[in-house]
């Protein structure tokens, strides 16, 4: 990750996920991470939908010129883009995988803008929808209205090894000799 609010969001989030895959919905709090909520938003993991906004921070909007809410995210993406960046969602979403992308766009007057997108999932739970946050971070200041967004790169953030507990019975495989088992009276 190369922008420093990408670091930040990644950090706070890959704090609440402890040693869980990814962290509930409900742990994630705003509060927390205040000067980046301009930046952040939730998409709702509907693919028929276009992965709609479920809430879009202030900066975000402004790029976009609109609000954003329940407009379809896959359609920022000049329309040769869009399966992949759809694949790297449900990527995101299904093997609740986070994900880096550079993203370039298309300012007002023509000329080129350069982003970083950060996706991250959230835990899924049992009859609730499955939901996803991320960041979208410009590089420099200044930018007019964006359209046309097209992915340059990206990369999956693969999950920490899990540390595996021992199981008691390999413990007990390598002991010799005279051993007490206790049991049920």
């Amino acid at each position: 990750m190369k922008h420093p609010s990408n670091r930040a969001f990644f950090a706070y989030w890959d704090d609440r996920r402890g040693g869980a895959r990814a962290p509930e919905r409900s742990e994630i709090e705003p509060g927390a991470v205040r000067e980046l909520l301009g930046d952040i938003f939730v998409l709702s993991y509907d693919g028929a939908a276009g992965y709609p906004f479920r809430v879009a921070g202030t900066r975000v909007c402004a790029l976009l010129g609109c609000d954003l809410k329940d407009r379809s995210f896959s359609a920022l993406f000049a329309a040769e883009g869009r399966r992949e960046i759809e694949d790297i969602i449900a990527v995101v979403a299904e093997e609740m995988l986070a994900a880096v992308a550079g993203i370039t766009a298309t300012s007002q007057d023509g000329s080129p803008a350069h982003l970083e997108l950060l996706l991250l999932p959230f835990n899924a739970r049992a009859h609730t929808p499955i939901s996803l946050t991320g960041l979208l971070a410009p590089f420099g200041d200044g930018h007019s209205v964006l359209r046309d967004f097209k992915l340059t790169s990206w990369r999956y953030l693969a999950h920490p090894p899990q540390r595996l507990v021992p199981r008691a019975l390999r413990k007990l495989a390598v002991a010799r000799g005279f051993m007490v088992y206790e049991g049920l009276r």
